[in-house]
Protein backbone atom coordinates (compact mmCIF):
# COMPACT_ATOMS: atom_id res chain seq x y z
CA UNK A 1 0.00 0.00 0.00
CA UNK A 2 1.30 3.49 -0.66
CA UNK A 3 1.09 6.25 2.07
CA UNK A 4 -2.21 7.87 0.37
CA UNK A 5 -3.59 4.68 0.03
CA UNK A 6 -2.66 3.57 3.74
CA UNK A 7 -4.33 6.98 4.71
CA UNK A 8 -7.69 6.32 2.77
CA UNK A 9 -7.96 2.76 4.51
CA UNK A 10 -7.08 4.03 8.04
CA UNK A 11 -9.80 6.96 7.30
CA UNK A 12 -12.21 5.09 6.10
CA UNK A 13 -11.86 2.27 8.56
CA UNK A 14 -11.92 4.90 11.64
CA UNK A 15 -14.93 6.45 9.96
CA UNK A 16 -16.82 2.84 9.76
CA UNK A 17 -16.06 1.91 13.21
CA UNK A 18 -17.41 5.29 14.40
CA UNK A 19 -21.01 4.50 12.51
CA UNK A 20 -20.73 1.09 14.07
CA UNK A 21 -20.19 2.91 17.46
CA UNK A 22 -22.96 4.76 16.96
CA UNK A 23 -25.40 2.36 16.02
CA UNK A 24 -24.55 -0.16 18.52
CA UNK A 25 -24.71 2.15 21.27
CA UNK A 26 -27.93 3.37 19.63
CA UNK A 27 -29.38 -0.62 19.92
CA UNK A 28 -27.56 -0.79 23.51
CA UNK A 29 -29.30 2.18 24.89
CA UNK A 30 -32.88 1.34 23.23
CA UNK A 31 -32.85 -2.29 22.19
CA UNK A 32 -31.09 -4.52 24.19
CA UNK A 33 -32.75 -3.13 27.67
CA UNK A 34 -35.77 -5.49 26.98
CA UNK A 35 -33.67 -8.28 26.36
CA UNK A 36 -30.34 -8.64 28.86
CA UNK A 37 -30.07 -7.18 32.48
CA UNK A 38 -28.31 -3.75 33.93
CA UNK A 39 -25.22 -5.37 33.95
CA UNK A 40 -24.66 -6.75 30.14
CA UNK A 41 -26.15 -3.59 29.15
CA UNK A 42 -22.81 -1.69 30.93
CA UNK A 43 -20.78 -4.44 29.37
CA UNK A 44 -22.10 -3.76 25.91
CA UNK A 45 -21.34 -0.18 26.40
CA UNK A 46 -17.99 -0.61 27.64
CA UNK A 47 -17.42 -2.10 24.41
CA UNK A 48 -18.89 0.44 22.65
CA UNK A 49 -17.08 3.64 23.86
CA UNK A 50 -13.82 1.29 23.35
CA UNK A 51 -14.49 1.27 19.80
CA UNK A 52 -15.36 4.61 19.49
CA UNK A 53 -12.13 5.62 21.35
CA UNK A 54 -10.07 4.06 19.02
CA UNK A 55 -12.55 4.94 15.95
CA UNK A 56 -11.13 8.65 16.36
CA UNK A 57 -7.38 7.60 17.10
CA UNK A 58 -7.91 5.93 13.73
CA UNK A 59 -9.41 9.08 12.30
CA UNK A 60 -5.87 11.20 13.63
CA UNK A 61 -3.53 8.85 12.97
CA UNK A 62 -4.57 8.68 9.00
CA UNK A 63 -4.22 12.22 8.98
CA UNK A 64 -0.70 12.18 10.37
CA UNK A 65 1.75 13.37 7.95
CA UNK A 66 4.71 12.83 10.69
CA UNK A 67 4.86 8.73 11.35
CA UNK A 68 6.15 6.45 8.99
CA UNK A 69 3.77 4.50 6.94
CA UNK A 70 4.79 1.37 8.34
CA UNK A 71 4.30 2.62 11.90
CA UNK A 72 0.80 4.11 10.77
CA UNK A 73 -0.13 0.25 9.41
CA UNK A 74 1.58 -1.64 12.62
CA UNK A 75 -0.60 0.83 14.95
CA UNK A 76 -3.58 0.34 12.96
CA UNK A 77 -3.59 -3.37 12.47
CA UNK A 78 -3.26 -3.33 15.92
CA UNK A 79 -6.37 -1.26 17.18
CA UNK A 80 -8.20 -3.13 14.30
CA UNK A 81 -7.39 -6.62 15.41
CA UNK A 82 -7.82 -4.98 19.17
CA UNK A 83 -11.22 -3.26 18.43
CA UNK A 84 -12.40 -6.67 16.77
CA UNK A 85 -11.68 -9.10 19.91
CA UNK A 86 -12.15 -6.62 22.41
CA UNK A 87 -15.23 -5.15 21.72
CA UNK A 88 -16.43 -7.78 19.33
CA UNK A 89 -16.40 -10.41 21.73
CA UNK A 90 -18.21 -7.99 24.12
CA UNK A 91 -20.92 -7.74 22.05
CA UNK A 92 -21.36 -11.41 21.56
CA UNK A 93 -20.89 -12.47 25.35
CA UNK A 94 -23.75 -9.88 25.83
CA UNK A 95 -26.13 -10.60 23.14
CA UNK A 96 -25.70 -15.03 23.72
CA UNK A 97 -28.59 -15.57 25.85
CA UNK A 98 -30.54 -13.73 23.34
CA UNK A 99 -29.56 -15.67 20.89
CA UNK A 100 -29.74 -18.50 22.77
CA UNK A 101 -25.97 -20.06 22.70
CA UNK A 102 -23.62 -19.92 24.94
CA UNK A 103 -20.11 -17.99 23.88
CA UNK A 104 -18.76 -17.79 27.52
CA UNK A 105 -16.01 -20.27 25.86
CA UNK A 106 -15.07 -17.04 23.90
CA UNK A 107 -14.33 -15.14 27.26
CA UNK A 108 -10.63 -15.60 26.84
CA UNK A 109 -10.45 -13.18 23.90
CA UNK A 110 -11.92 -9.96 25.52
CA UNK A 111 -8.37 -9.31 27.51
CA UNK A 112 -6.50 -10.49 24.38
CA UNK A 113 -8.46 -7.37 22.25
CA UNK A 114 -7.44 -5.39 25.41
CA UNK A 115 -3.73 -6.53 25.10
CA UNK A 116 -3.60 -5.52 20.89
CA UNK A 117 -5.22 -2.14 22.07
CA UNK A 118 -2.09 -1.55 24.45
CA UNK A 119 0.42 -2.88 22.07
CA UNK A 120 -1.32 -0.42 19.89
CA UNK A 121 -0.64 2.33 22.22
CA UNK A 122 2.73 1.16 22.93
CA UNK A 123 4.03 1.21 19.64
CA UNK A 124 2.10 4.68 19.04
CA UNK A 125 4.01 6.51 21.51
CA UNK A 126 7.38 4.49 20.69
CA UNK A 127 6.93 5.98 17.02
CA UNK A 128 6.30 9.38 18.11
CA UNK A 129 9.50 9.16 20.73
CA UNK A 130 11.41 7.98 17.59
CA UNK A 131 10.83 10.78 15.80
CA UNK A 132 13.59 13.39 15.35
Amino acid sequence: MNKISTNKTILITGCVMGLLAVLLGAFGAHGLEKLVNAESIDSFTTGVRYQMYHAIVCLILGNMTILSSTSKKRIFYLFLGGITLFSGSIYLLVIDEVLGVSLSSIGFITPLGGFLLILGWIFFIISLVKIK
